[in-house]
């Protein structure tokens, strides 16, 4: 099957160059916290169609050329390069990461938990960790064998934290993180979260705010973190 892409990750300043803003749809968040698995976020339709109340919008399309912008007076970053595993010491996480691209629906694909946890993955629709602009990785927090998803302890993570991540051509990418923030599915901030960025930035990203009522997540936990100079 071969996925849409809503744009891929080049330009002077980020991936997600402004352009056709697509919904995002985080299909199976749902279930009992240790039972039922997440899913991470999912770009969908055109802005033209009208999004669900509890939908918020996904990266960007990077079709149309991100501003022009003095290259001189930009953070220095890393050549592209595919990631391959990310390490977060601080939480005792270490996962490879998959690729997933969208489903031919337009809906991002997000790892399948069988049973005994799921790896993260990149969205290969982003710039690859360690170029200029937002990297998007996205991991389950809860997992059928009810020992928690891949980014469980996410909440965890306090400013000054390392994410480390091995890339294909044998370099590594250390992230130092910023912040960690909530949003409402509803409200998630989509520019915020995906717009360019002059240097090169990390987003990990996963369910939060279970709601045992409904069986839903009805948020997303959102990590920041920077290139280590």
């Amino acid at each position: 099957m071969t996925p849409k892409n809503p744009g891929h990750r080049r330009g002077p300043l980020a991936s997600t160059a402004a352009g056709v803003l697509l919904l995002l749809t985080l299909a199976g968040c749902a279930g009992g916290p240790a039972t039922t698995p997440d899913a991470g976020p999912a770009p969908s339709a055109p802005v033209s169609a009208p999004a669900a109340p509890t939908t918020p919008s996904a990266p960007p399309s990077a079709s149309a050329p991100a501003p022009a912008a003095d290259t001189q007076q930009l953070p220095p970053v890393m050549s592209a390069s595919a990631p391959v595993t990310l390490t977060i010491p601080s939480i005792g996480v270490r996962t490879d990461l998959i690729h997933l691209g969208l489903e031919e629906n337009g809906s991002l694909k997000v790892p399948e938990d069988t049973g005994n946890g799921a790896p993260a993955s990149w969205y290969d629709g982003s710039p690859t960790p360690g170029e200029r602009g937002p990297s998007v990785v996205l991991g389950h927090v809860n997992s059928p064998n009810g020992r928690g998803g891949v980014f469980a302890d996410l909440r965890k993570l306090t400013p000054g934290a390392e994410i480390t991540v091995s890339r294909a051509d044998d370099s590594t990418a250390v992230f130092t993180v910023d912040r960690g923030e909530l949003y409402p599915k509803n409200g998630f901030p989509t520019l915020k979260v995906y717009g360019n960025t002059p240097g090169s930035e990390l987003r990990l990203i996963t369910c939060d705010g279970y709601d045992p009522a409904t069986g839903e997540f009805d948020d997303n936990y959102v990590i920041y973190a920077t290139l280590k100079a």
